[in-house]
């Protein structure tokens, strides 16, 4: 099945394909400082597809912190971070379940996480082996 979603304005729109329609979906809250602020709550499928499709591709910015090993895509205009990715050789990402429409809560199986002190050789492996590997980010064509 295909997941739908984005930011709250539209500009950023994802579509999340080859997600297991009766399966458990993983929700990590992540404790970090930004999450905490944000009210992160990723997921990803690592055989999905994500298509990330930006309307105004100027009101997109890529925020970066810490080990700069990720990068949030920040809506400019209405302030969500629907999706997070990480360059690893290919794209990698997880995207925001808070940003997905239409999700059964009960099919969330949330958990805290927190990577504070995760050296980087760890944590890029980790996003390999659990973050979505299959990313394609395009421009929607002018209206």
């Amino acid at each position: 099945m295909t997941l739908h979603g984005g930011c709250h304005c539209g500009n950023i729109r994802l579509a999340l394909a080859g997600v297991p329609e009766a399966a458990p979906l993983g929700a990590r809250e992540c404790g970090c400082s930004f999450c905490v602020r944000h009210g992160g709550l990723w997921t990803s499928v690592p055989g999905a597809t994500l298509t990330v499709t930006l309307a105004r591709p100027a009101d997109v910015h890529a925020y970066s912190f810490g080990t700069k090993s990720a990068d949030f895509h920040v809506c400019r205009t209405c302030g969500v971070v629907p999706v997070v990715t990480c360059r690893i050789e290919r794209l990698y990402a997880v995207v925001s379940v808070r940003a997905l429409e239409g999700i059964d809560p009960r099919r969330l199986e949330r958990r805290a996480a927190d990577f504070e002190g995760e050296a980087l050789p760890e944590r890029l492996a980790r996003r390999t082996r659990s973050w979505i590997a299959d990313v394609r980010f395009g421009e929607e064509p002018p209206a």
